[in-house]
């Protein structure tokens, strides 16, 4: 099994230490990449888990390490851009997408349409409420919606642009998040991945919201074509 997380903030942190205990003690062999570009800072402390600053990825890989000897941990310290995510992303890869700007979602999305077996979970949220995307693909053929869809006009023409092509000054602002808002997303995006595992994932999202504690799971099959 490949597994590749990509982002380790605080959507990511909160998904990587329950994925890592289950695989740790349910499955044979496994590797799971983390892909990240940025670096933890101490701002970061208040939503994100890790023993020391540095670059995301290498920094939860090393800790991770320690704690589950038998899944085989990577990192790589860059963002995805057109260039790259043709050799981080592959065939037969479960994605988990736990980044925060919809230039990365778009452009994952249209490669991930290009594979022939992928398995994409996509999760983000606002300060109080979020959703998961499920993106399935087989033999070539679309089994739910991309995450790229006319339902979602933010990802397929986004407004904001990829964290490699932002500044020093531009990495610094970002929107208030809500540690118990990611952690609800990663534990969406954790079930997601099971029923995933056992075959049963019925549904293309789950919305989320915190204040009212309501999660409801939407089809969106009727848009689904194969590629």
């Amino acid at each position: 099994m490949k597994i590749k997380v990509v982002g380790a903030g605080g959507i990511g942190t909160a998904l990587l230490l329950p994925l890592s205990r289950y695989l740790n003690f349910n499955e044979e062999t496994v590797t799971v990449t983390i892909i990240d570009g940025d670096s933890y800072e101490d701002k970061n402390q208040e939503r994100q888990n890790f023993h020391r600053l540095g670059n995301k990825a290498e920094v939860a890989s090393e800790k991770l390490k320690e704690e589950f000897p038998r899944v085989a941990f990577k990192f790589r310290p860059e963002y995805l851009t057109t260039t790259s995510v043709e050799y981080l992303l592959e065939d037969n890869d479960i994605i988990f997408l736990c980044v925060d700007n919809h230039a990365t979602r778009k452009l994952v999305s249209d490669y991930c349409e290009q594979l022939d077996e992928v398995s994409l979970i996509s999760g983000g949220n606002d300060y109080t409420d979020g959703n998961i995307q499920v993106y399935l693909k087989s033999a070539g053929k679309n089994l739910t919606s991309p995450i790229a869809n006319s339902f979602h006009p933010e990802i397929v023409k986004p407004r904001d642009r990829n964290p490699a092509d932002l500044g020093c000054g531009e990495l610094i602002a970002s929107e208030p998040q809500l540690i118990f808002t990611n952690f609800m997303i990663a534990a969406l995006m954790l079930n997601a991945f099971y029923a995933y595992l056992q075959g049963e994932v019925d549904y293309d999202e789950v919305y989320a919201d915190i204040l009212t504690n309501n999660c409801r799971a939407v089809v969106r099959r009727q848009v689904v074509n194969a590629s």
